[in-house]
């Protein structure tokens, strides 16, 4: 067994090492960036407690939303801080919330056809998507959308390209037309660009560029206990080998 694994098997053997009275069934709803790593995730904490974790993914702006609807979900994981300060606002929240992750935004290509560019200000960015155009999440709503226009400006090219996007409803889907070659470039979460072997990194946007990357976690009003097992599961130091190897980094 390798280290990370280990630790972690250690880990759930300590956090609550019985099976609970009764077993709750908890619905996280998590920005679409999270899914491979959430979902290993969420399979230790129903190992550990015998709790059942269902997830719903999609763009943080569209389940912040749901939320306010009433949609029955027990947990919110956010891509950034404002869709949480959204739910917070209308007093949705159970307690606190508290920033799980971090993360970056990277430039990608389909693997078989990455350019050379190096991201910094006023690069070739419109040069390299020749007639083709960029995939990134909805610039207007999306985190990960938000985040690479704000780079984009602060570099000095958003003008370049703001009228040759291909705005996606959420990261994942801003991926999936990279990776089947339907642009030739796209903006999208580190995280992301590891999870799909069909495309490559061509460079990482400097940190200084855009706002914080920080995935804030907040119970939701009216969860049961089971949900703050959970959100103390997942931010819990013993699951931190499941977010680095996935490739999240954790707020300073």
């Amino acid at each position: 067994m390798e280290p990370a694994r280990r630790v972690l098997a250690i880990f759930i053997l300590a956090f609550l090492p019985w099976a609970p009275a009764r077993a709750d069934t908890l619905t996280v709803f998590a920005a679409a960036s999270l899914r491979e790593s959430l979902d290993e995730a969420a399979r230790a904490f129903e190992k550990a407690s015998g709790h059942v974790v269902r997830i719903s993914y999609a763009a943080s702006s569209a389940l912040a939303r749901q939320i306010e609807a009433g949609a029955p979900a027990q947990l919110f994981i956010s891509a950034d801080q404002e869709w949480m300060d959204y739910v917070e606002s209308r007093k949705l929240l159970k307690g606190p919330r508290v920033n799980l992750l971090a993360n970056a935004i990277v430039l990608i290509a389909p693997a078989a056809a990455a350019p050379k560019l190096r991201i910094g200000p006023g690069f070739a960015l419109a040069a390299a998507l020749g007639d083709g155009r960029l995939a990134m999440a909805d610039p207007q709503s999306v985190p990960a959308g938000k985040y690479g226009r704000a780079a984009l400006e602060s570099l000095g090219v958003w003008a370049q390209v703001q009228g040759r996007l291909a705005p996606a409803e959420n990261v994942r889907a801003a991926l999936a037309l990279v990776a089947r070659s339907e642009t030739p470039l796209g903006i999208v979460y580190r995280t992301d660009a590891i999870a799909e072997p069909r495309v490559a990194i061509v460079d990482t946007f400097p940190a200084s560029s855009h706002p914080a990357i920080v995935y804030p976690m907040g119970v939701l009003r009216d969860a049961p206990a089971a949900a703050d097992d959970l959100a103390a599961f997942l931010a819990a130091p013993g699951t931190r080998a499941v977010w680095r190897r996935h490739g999240f980094g954790f707020p300073s």
